[in-house]
């Protein structure tokens, strides 16, 4: 197999196991509630918001908190780690073609008024799906970030497409940084010298999140596809700091020591609160110490992914040819 092929399949279950070195000391974990959630989103302008990606009962937190963040009058852009940031301007497009809110209520709060806010919530809907048709990376379970998109057309918030499109991160894999960006936005997304703790503890989280299965070759240019993807969603939610933003994303990216904040300039890094929402197992003490806020949910039952997980072999020298079509594989494996 392929070092590219590896890279692909490695990359693809990334987020569904990864695991990560011992951290520092951090405060004691919380069992999560609406409330304290809240309360932590209110904390700073920047906010970095966890998630194990698909656990029902987080994402049902998260929404009731976001709803209670907007209802006391915070008006946060919301960014995407599952919306493609190469799509922005397509997305644009169909956000502006978005009802103004409340523009269909009626004065008098009778039976219009009714009406007017369902057309309005079946219109917001269709544009809801369209901003996932346009933007949307492939393999997401969108009936968890759907009602995100909703508030978000709702109370007029800015959408922002954050994260490197597959294709990109695969490429980074595959052929280096260059591949995707110029020198000089190697250097601006500080990928030209990554710092040695987050090169080394990407590589170890992309090694125990891949069961140990993968080949020591693969490891260090898979976890430069994942600073990369730290890097693109700093630069993508930076410029809306002044108003507030929320970035949605996995637990992994809104770490503090490794995560998205430490590609943030100082000030910004500052103003910014990471939030773990974990599943209270084994690994959630240790976990802790990576974020300013840590809380808990049950364990969401699942298959161990560490099953399914083929041991892949040594790389052998590939690379696809300029303007070709990668294979199959490669098309289809990465998730984000």
């Amino acid at each position: 197999m392929s070092h590219a092929a590896c890279a692909s399949i490695a990359l693809a279950a990334l987020a569904a196991c990864s695991s990560a070195p011992d951290p520092q000391a951090g405060a004691a974990p919380a069992t999560a509630t609406v409330q304290n959630l809240a309360q932590a989103m209110a904390r700073q302008p920047i906010v970095l918001l966890g998630e194990v990606h698909d656990n029902a009962a987080q994402h049902a937190l998260r929404l009731q908190a976001l709803q209670r963040l907007v209802a006391g009058g915070a008006r946060p852009a919301l960014a995407f780690e599952q919306l493609d940031a190469d799509r922005q301007a397509a997305l644009d497009q169909v956000r502006a073609e978005a009802p103004v809110p409340g523009a269909d209520a009626q004065p008098d709060g009778g039976r219009d008024a009714g009406q007017g806010a369902g057309q309005a919530a079946e219109r917001n809907a269709e544009l809801v799906a369209r901003i996932i048709q346009v933007a949307g990376a492939k393999g997401w379970q969108w009936g968890y970030y759907r009602p995100y998109l909703a508030v978000a057309l709702q109370y007029d918030l800015p959408i922002i497409a954050a994260n490197l499109s597959r294709n990109q991160a695969m490429r980074i894999a595959q052929e280096g940084a260059g591949a995707v960006f110029s020198a000089e936005q190697q250097a601006q997304l500080g990928l030209d010298d990554v710092a040695p703790d987050i090169r080394r503890a990407q590589e170890h989280e992309v090694e125990v999140g891949h069961c140990g299965r993968l080949p020591a070759d693969a490891l260090a240019p898979i976890a430069l596809a994942q600073v990369a993807r730290d890097a693109m969603l700093a630069r993508s939610i930076l410029p809306f700091a002044e108003r507030g933003v929320v970035l949605f994303t996995g637990n992994g990216h809104a770490r503090r020591d490794i995560g998205v904040a430490r590609h943030f300039p100082p000030r910004d890094q500052a103003r910014s609160v990471s939030i773990g929402l974990l599943e209270d197992d084994e690994r959630a003490t240790q976990a802790s110490g990576w974020f300013d806020v840590t809380l808990l949910t049950p364990v969401q039952p699942r298959q161990d992914p560490c099953l399914d997980m083929p041991t892949l072999p040594q790389r052998t020298p590939h690379r696809t040819p300029p303007g070709g079509d990668p294979p199959q594989m490669l098309r289809t494996a990465w998730r984000g």
